[in-house]
């Protein structure tokens, strides 16, 4: 009789992956992203340990939405407070932390438990074309889309 093999915490190799965002459709970029984190790119991937590599993504202020959205959509933060939500456009956002567009987007993609948040902490996200992680020697891959 076969048995499944699963991947232990210690032995999954972590790989560090480089993303040039710039004119990628947000959505099509950020499935790719969260496909990485998880691990469902490689053949060992365990839906219950963290099988990813860690992804770092460059000019996320590039990054582009397709049709009217750029002008239509909107995020919102509750404080909890009365008359505590705050909108804030597509535009706006870009403007003032084109990072977090993206990050937004690959969290809602990753799993709601304690994994899919550790999983989330292995993505780097930076507005222009420099990063800090030369020392990890990032691979540069082209994602279609």
């Amino acid at each position: 009789m076969k048995s499944t093999q699963y991947a232990k915490p210690g032995e999954v190799a972590r790989n560090w992956v480089l993303i040039d965002a710039d004119g990628m459709v947000l959505g099509r970029l950020a499935t790719q992203i969260a496909m990485i984190l998880r691990g469902k790119n490689k053949p060992q991937f365990t839906p219950h340990t963290d099988t990813g590599d860690f992804v770092v993504v460059i000019n996320a202020d590039k990054v582009q939405l397709t049709g009217n959205k750029a002008a239509q959509k909107s995020y919102w933060r509750y404080s909890g407070y009365l008359g505590g939500l705050k909108f804030e456009s597509f535009e706006e956002a870009m403007a003032r932390h084109p990072e977090r567009v993206i990050e937004h987007a690959v969290k809602g993609m990753l799993p709601k438990t304690r994994l899919g948040r550790k999983q989330f902490t292995k993505l780097k996200v930076y507005a222009g074309p420099e990063h800090p992680h030369a020392a990890q020697n990032p691979v540069k891959i082209e994602l279609e889309g």
